[in-house]
């Protein structure tokens, strides 16, 4: 398989430079004079802790954004992209973090969104080729989608395999993935580094940007570290551990593969039994008092599902919920949140954020009553409810008035929970808690789940990385194919446990499957 298109750029001319790099955004220095040289037939992963700068550069080489300054050079010549259109047809695509898919339209319209084929006259699309297009493009890639499926009826891994394809159907030398693989299965991962391999000629080259350090060292040819928009350190990936990487990014040791100490059980505050909806069938588990709950499995496991059937987000067909001791009737999330249970969904920007609204509306918005007063929201009030969270969780912003989205992936993770725990929620369900964000930020994440866990909150923890889930549960309940396939206590569970566990009801689920 080969994408790409034939430049002329040879081994000693980058195909893609930033050089002296500088951008700013109020009371933020996102990249301070950084610099940056792809070359032909590489993947050069970028590194960072989040607020390092990474996306920020990315969007400048995507058009997304102009530095104050500093310049770019494509194939050795200066070059302006004042549009993310303007950087495609110079030959850079970009797969964001953040997915620019339309969900109303099909698979094969956002893949070729602008670039619809016509029928004679020039005026109507000529669907049928658009849907064959699409088609031998996802099959190349080894994608099972339908190219004629609504987009948002796919779940987030099937749309990120649509990025991808969106952005290898454009004649590219310089292809820029921002966390690719946050939302897919090993497998899946598999499949994407056949098709960077693929992609990669003397010619063409990947920039990668990625959390995850195993991938980093399997695929990258080289990396770059970012700090505090600050360049630090560019090396070949093969002369670098896992552990110098961390410690270039963070400027510091982080602790890893520690287990949770035993613990004495307590009280149980939540139990489930046979919840079914129309994905999960017959989940039953128990919740207690300080106890951190994993769950674990692979993609399509059902976990997430679980989850929003017993928050009320999607409806359940049969089962019973006890909140402390008590029956509990929950149809709607608010239920939920009534009964003390808060849900931190794995989107957090379609589930969980008003990205455009300030840091303290955010953190305020669940109890809102709480700030009228004679009708009318007490605006001082919640800002300094929102700076309290601020310091406790060592929220970084500027001010709780900035505008959420100028937050990184990490602080915006803490905003969620920090509204969760003003509505005084003892239950918490974290779905994916630092999926996206960096080791630093991770390391923070744990921390505070470990807190709350000793001030008596009880939480239930959903991750698809298994060191993650060892690290910070004190037991483990395993699901494969809708079911939970066995409940593990930490001391016993090994990786092995879990994914012996993970794959008892295993039958195919690839990205093709639709969120039912």
């Amino acid at each position: 398989m080969t994408f790409g298109a034939d430049t002329s750029a040879g081994p000693a001319c980058p195909l893609l430079e930033a050089r002296g790099i500088t951008k700013t955004f109020p009371g933020v220095t996102a990249l301070a004079d950084v610099s940056l040289a792809i070359r032909g037939g590489e993947v050069h992963a970028v590194v960072g802790e989040n607020g390092a700068g990474k996306s920020t550069l990315m969007k400048i080489f995507a058009g997304l954004y102009q530095p104050d300054a500093g310049e770019l050079r494509l194939r050795g010549q200066p070059v302006t992209l004042p549009t993310p259109l303007a950087a495609r047809e110079r030959g850079i695509s970009v797969i964001h973090q953040e997915f620019f898919l339309m969900n109303h339209l099909s698979v094969a319209q956002n893949i070729f969104i602008g670039r619809e084929p016509k029928l004679a006259g020039g005026i109507v699309n000529d669907d049928r080729t658009l849907n064959r297009a699409a088609g031998e493009l996802l099959e190349r890639l080894g994608v099972a989608i339908d190219p004629q499926i609504q987009v948002g009826r796919l779940t987030i891994a099937a749309q990120q395999m649509v990025e991808i394809a969106k952005a290898l159907s454009y004649d590219s030398s310089v292809l820029i993935m921002d966390e690719p693989t946050a939302a897919l299965t090993e497998s899946e991962v598999a499949t994407l580094f056949r098709i960077i391999r693929g992609f990669v000629t003397p010619t063409t080259a990947v920039v990668y940007i990625s959390h995850r350090m195993e991938e980093i060292k399997a695929i990258a040819s080289r990396i770059t570290v970012l700090r505090d928009g600050r360049f630090v350190d560019c090396r070949p990936a093969a002369d670098l551990a896992v552990a110098e990487v961390i410690q270039l990014m963070v400027g510091r040791q982080i602790a890893t593969g520690l287990r949770p100490a035993p613990r004495t059980p307590t009280d149980t505050v939540l139990a489930v039994r046979g919840l079914t909806s129309a994905v999960v069938h017959d989940v039953s588990f128990e919740l207690q008092r300080g106890e951190i709950l994993g769950f674990a499995g692979l993609m399509g496991a059902g976990r997430t599902e679980t989850a929003r059937a017993l928050v009320g987000a999607d409806p359940k067909t049969a089962g019973t919920v006890t909140v402390g001791g008590v029956p509990a009737r929950i149809v709607r999330p608010a239920d939920a949140v009534r009964l003390g249970i808060g849900y931190l969904s794995e989107d957090r920007k379609r589930y969980g954020l008003l990205l455009r609204q300030s840091v303290a509306a955010n953190i305020g918005l669940p109890s809102l009553r709480e700030f009228l007063r004679f009708g009318l929201i007490g605006d001082r009030r919640m800002r300094a409810t929102a700076e309290t969270y601020r310091e406790s969780l060592a929220i970084k912003t500027p001010s709780v008035a900035q505008q959420l989205r100028n937050l990184s992936g990490g602080n915006q993770k803490k905003v969620v929970l920090a509204k969760w725990l003003e509505r005084d929620c003892n239950i918490l369900i974290f779905d994916e808690p630092t999926r996206g964000i960096d080791v630093g930020a991770k390391q923070e994440i744990y921390d505070l789940l470990r807190r709350l866990a000793g001030q008596g909150k009880s939480i239930i923890m959903i991750s698809s990385e298994l060191e993650e889930v060892l690290r910070m549960a004190d037991r483990i309940v395993v699901m494969c194919a809708g079911r939970v396939t066995g409940v593990l206590d930490n001391a016993a569970a090994t990786q092995e446990s879990i994914m012996k566990l993970a794959t008892q009801f295993a039958r195919p689920a690839g990205p093709g499957k639709e969120r039912q």
